[in-house]
């Protein structure tokens, strides 16, 4: 899991390789080292071939006692660590900061696409045995795991092209914040090849150090993954199987409801009070439907009993949802919106359901982390005081947004949008 890496969209590519050196150099070392596991680690950092980092060589070194410390032993940690360089790869993404936003409707139209909801209704019967012992024994419903599945790697299509360690070895060494997370991660890393769970050179994954067919970070593989057939391995990077029954652990330990569904896409009455959309406001839906709320498809609640939020996650101007407790375990997953939205209704349409009903209004087009920043400073020079200027979009810049809008007989849904930044640059 990354629910701090992933933020919108994970489409990504490139070749496969990982290694700055060759693998018949790298075999030939590891079984010299194999040969001699009982030299001391610091022993044993030679590099091969072409141009070396001195720095990352040395921080190879001196990560020696905190991995012995942490169980590694020195045949483990010199047969993955000799010959590594960093991955240039990882530095370079490490590094980049995009300014660009994915609206939400694009993010849905990729993640959700036909292609998609065919190739998960093809697995669900594939998997069907495989999917079934799951939900009993986990109760945590198929077609959510399957889901996330498709949305991770697109059914394993695409697991990373960045081996784990390396990747998180140059995390741990060049990443400029949250150093102690790295070294964790790196460590738990090193003990997950040392046991035996997967070989080091099939460990792929992001760049960031997410695993497998579900993408668990090594320290959630730690805490979640589970071995689906009973041959010791919790192997999430070529046992279906067993990924899959690790993301349903996950979910079942995050508080899955078994047997109901994430959220219901609705119709809002006219002249509704937007103020009752702040994302955290929760009632019934029964309480719900006496404010107007009907479901899209004309339908009642099957549980009228059971909480929700309402969301609105493009505004008044895109649809809306009363998102139920499983909707806020995925974001325990990837703490994003439009990732939840886009596993729920994935999920909905690998079982049978249609698109959602409701249009998106394009013109209001997400902001920049810049653009943000200039609506808050804004907002804050005309007295609607959403604290710092950050660009980050909490429940302060929501209330100054819902303040002006209504100082302005605006819709006042609280949403940050290109639209709203004109508004407020011009004052129409």
């Amino acid at each position: 899991m990354r629910d701090i890496f992933r933020q919108t969209t994970r489409v990504i590519g490139g070749m496969p390789s990982v290694f700055s050196f060759k693998p018949v150099l790298r075999n030939s070392l590891r079984a010299l080292v194999i040969a001699v596991g009982s030299l001391s680690a610091s022993t044993a950092f030679a590099t091969s071939g072409g141009a070396s980092d001195p720095g990352f060589t040395r921080f190879i070194k001196d990560f020696w006692p905190t991995a012995r410390s942490a169980g590694i032993t020195a045949q483990t940690y010199n047969a993955v660590f000799t010959g590594m360089q960093p991955d240039n790869d990882t530095i370079r993404l490490m590094s980049k900061q995009s300014e660009f936003v994915k609206p939400i409707w694009e993010y849905l139209d990729s993640a959700v696409s036909d292609t998609r909801v065919e190739k998960g209704r093809e697995l669900l019967i594939e998997y069907n045995g495989v999917l079934r012992q799951i939900e009993a024994r986990y109760g945590v419903d198929r077609e959510a795991v399957l889901a996330i599945w498709g949305m991770e790697t697109n059914y394993g299509g695409f697991m990373g092209r960045h081996n784990v360690i390396q990747a998180l070895a140059t995390l741990a060494y060049a990443a400029p914040r949250r150093t102690d997370f790295w070294r964790k991660e790196l460590v738990t890393a090193l003990a997950i090849v040392q046991a035996g769970h997967v070989k080091f050179s099939e460990m792929e994954g992001s760049w960031a150090g997410a695993m497998g067919h579900t993408q668990f970070m090594p320290s959630s593989w730690k805490a979640y993954s589970a071995d689906y057939n009973g041959d010791g391995k919790r192997d999430i990077w070529t046992s279906i199987p067993d990924a899959l029954a690790s993301t349903a652990y996950y979910l079942k330990r995050h508080g899955w409801q078994t047997g109901k569904t994430w959220g219901y896409e609705v119709q809002l009455p006219n002249g509704f009070d937007y103020n009752l959309a702040d994302g955290e406001k929760t009632l019934t839906l029964g309480e719900w439907q006496r404010y107007g709320i009907r479901r899209v498809n004309g339908r009642g609640f099957p549980r009228p009993s059971d909480n929700g939020i309402l969301v609105l996650p493009a505004g008044a101007s895109g649809p809306a949802f009363l998102m139920l407790r499983n909707f806020y375990v995925i974001k325990r997953y990837n703490n994003a919106t439009a990732y939840a939205l886009a596993v729920g209704h994935l999920a909905d349409r690998i079982i049978g359901g249609g698109p959602l009903a409701g249009n998106w209004s394009k013109e209001h087009l997400p902001l920049t982390r810049s653009e943000t920043t200039e609506l808050q400073a804004l907002l804050n020079q005309k007295g609607f005081s959403v604290g710092a200027a950050d660009g980050k979009v909490g429940p302060a810049t929501r209330r100054g947004i819902r303040a002006y809008q209504r100082s302005k007989g605006m819709v006042p849904d609280g949403h940050p949008s290109v639209v709203l930044l004109a508004h407020l640059k011009t004052g129409r």
